[in-house]
């Protein structure tokens, strides 16, 4: 039933191809969006979405942007486009904190830029201005943030396209198991 809940809740919250292929923002693109491969699950197209999700999904970080643009990218790369824009909502306003100081530690310690992870939490706390954040920005912080960031987002994007590879040849290897287990019991 957990499952079944969480697929629903999914579904409700991307749009369908019906949606898209009305939006006049997409006309353009809409025939090649809206292909049917485009939005099957097949073992290539799978690990193909969940790496590009979460690559634009951490890079991108403009929550409406994100599975928008994650979409788009689908076309090229020929991934499952429903799924690709739904591995983008792994960065979200709970995780996006969390991103963020990841990416400046990554900058500090691989670069040796000069970011500080703390002032990004002090800043949050303290309920800064979007003065603030603009003067934090344009300090040494945001070289350092956009190169974290680009090394998180590659990383994230490689490991998950290696799992869900692995996944799915797990996966599959137990429905042929089950399925050779089934004309066994059958020819018994």
């Amino acid at each position: 039933m957990a499952k079944t809940w969480l697929a629903d809740r999914i579904r409700a919250m991307l749009p369908s191809r019906e949606e898209l292929e009305g939006n006049r923002m997409l006309r353009p693109v809409a025939h090649l969006l809206l292909r049917p491969a485009l939005w099957r699950f097949t073992r290539r197209s799978v690990p193909r979405a969940i790496g590009l999700g979460l690559l634009v999904g951490i890079f991108v970080m403009i929550p409406f942007v994100q599975p928008l643009s994650a979409a788009l990218l689908a076309i090229p790369f020929r991934a499952n486009v429903p799924l690709t824009a739904g591995t983008t909502l792994l960065s979200n306003p709970v995780t996006t904190p969390l991103i963020v100081i990841a990416s400046l530690w990554i900058a500090s310690a691989l670069f040796g830029m000069e970011t500080d992870p703390g002032s990004v939490m002090r800043m949050i706390h303290a309920g800064a201005s979007f003065a603030d954040w603009k003067h934090w920005l344009l300090s040494s912080a945001a070289p350092g943030l956009l190169s974290g960031l680009t090394v998180l987002a590659v990383a994230s994007g490689v490991i998950g396209y290696a799992l869900a590879t692995i996944g799915w040849r797990i996966w599959i290897g137990h429905k042929w198991h089950a399925r050779a287990r089934e004309r066994g019991a059958r020819c018994d």
